[in-house]
């Protein structure tokens, strides 16, 4: 049974289909404002399929998605309705070099976001991405450089701010800190866990890394072959893990002094 909050994310029996693959089916949650979800699961469990659907990217075949009591699942009638939904999910991704113009500074790339979504002057703009850069610990150096000049962990930093620029409701973290070195995940970790204390932005963790999970999720939701095999407070989910998948997420998890079988 989903919890429905008055405030916050809440989905109800998504489903989405591909020929005869059921990609997602029936996953239900809820995301109150200023909390952390960690989706889970292997590659094929649905966790991209479930945040494309969340984000407009896909249309699911059935179930709903409502955010603050308004309804997502169906079609946007207009460019407004377009863009005012863009601005309430806002998504980064596990490599943010995809994703950001290589021929546009840093600069630009936040400028750009806030002409189309908001009603700055030139000023106001050039204040807020000032504001935005200090924000996830970036300033007029990284601002004037092209993608290719800065860091794994700028540009994911860079791509965090984007994010925030048009202030979401929900920020989608898709693997967001995959592919960066362990020290770095830490700091933007830490960031992100500031953000949220401050902002109150819900946050929808997904990732296949139950380390990260341990320390920035209050909840996690277990996904595979489309379908919630287990859900729950993270420590629970983590130390006694009720579903045998669960268990086997676990125990794949490499340890310290551990031998991998047959050696």
């Amino acid at each position: 049974m989903t919890v429905v909050f008055e405030e916050g994310l809440v989905v109800e029996g998504l489903r989405k289909r591909y020929g005869d693959h059921a990609a997602v089916d029936g996953v239900s949650f809820a995301l109150a404002p200023g909390s952390c979800l960690a989706l889970v699961g292997e590659s094929g469990s649905g966790k991209t399929t479930t945040v494309r659907m969340l984000v407009g990217l896909e249309r699911p075949d059935g179930g709903t998605v409502r955010l603050d009591g308004r309804d997502r699942s169906t079609r946007a009638r207009g460019r407004a309705e377009r863009l005012a939904r863009a601005r309430e999910i806002q998504m980064v991704f596990q490599d943010p070099y995809l994703s950001l113009d290589p021929r546009v500074p840093v600069s630009g790339c936040l400028d750009e976001v806030l002409r189309l979504h908001t009603g700055l002057d030139g000023d106001g703009r050039r204040a807020r991405v000032a504001e935005l850069l200090d924000q996830v610990g970036l300033g007029a150096r990284e601002a004037s450089a092209l993608p290719r000049g800065l860091s794994g962990g700028q540009r994911q930093r860079v791509a965090i701010a984007r994010a925030l620029a048009v202030e979401p409701r929900v920020l989608v973290l898709d693997e967001a800190v995959a592919a960066l070195d362990v020290s770095i995940q830490a700091q933007i970790l830490e960031l992100l866990g500031a953000i949220r204390r401050e902002s109150g932005i819900g946050y929808l963790f997904v990732t296949h890394d139950l380390a990260v999970v341990r320390h920035v999720a209050d909840e996690v939701l277990v996904l595979r072959s489309g379908r919630v095999v287990e859900t729950g407070p993270t420590a629970r989910v983590l130390e006694a893990p009720e579903h045998p998948y669960t268990r086997l997420l676990l125990d794949s998890v490499p340890r310290r002094g551990r031998r991998p079988a047959g050696r």
